[in-house]
């Protein structure tokens, strides 16, 4: 096999090898957010409607409802056990009239991890925030 063909059979598997452990970590990670979706369940915290900050600042509905993890409202979990990101690209007049869809993420074992505003660790440490309804 020639060199450059090596390489990109090396550059394959590393790439399949990331995206295995991806998949593992948001399965571990999802594992933590049920048991959270029923804990809150459990002691009666009601989910919240969630709204998305646009880059440009602007605040605008969502149609999901669920609990923010972080002082700033970036990050949430919803209702349905999604992980979501609430800062969006800016919108046209009509969406921020009528909200959006969001689409849920893989959820990650380490919250905002290259977060700039400082409020990065493990998803328990978050959640168990909400689920002592501290917003500190």
């Amino acid at each position: 096999m020639p060199e450059s063909a090596d390489r990109r059979e090396d550059a394959r598997r590393r790439h399949e090898m990331n995206a295995a452990a991806r998949r593992l970590e948001a399965a571990e990670a999802q594992k933590i957010i049920d048991t959270f979706v029923a804990d809150a369940g459990a002691r009666g915290l009601a989910p919240e409607p969630l709204r998305a900050t646009t880059y440009s600042g602007q605040s605008v509905k969502t149609d999901k409802t669920g609990w923010y993890l972080n002082r700033r409202h970036s990050l949430a979990i919803g209702a349905d056990g999604g992980y979501y990101r609430l800062v969006v690209p800016d919108l046209g007049l009509f969406a921020r009239l009528s909200g959006i869809k969001l689409t849920p993420e893989d959820p990650p074992l380490m919250v905002a991890a290259n977060g700039k505003d400082g409020e990065g660790g493990a998803p328990t440490w978050f959640l168990e925030r909400v689920l002592e309804g501290r917003r500190d």
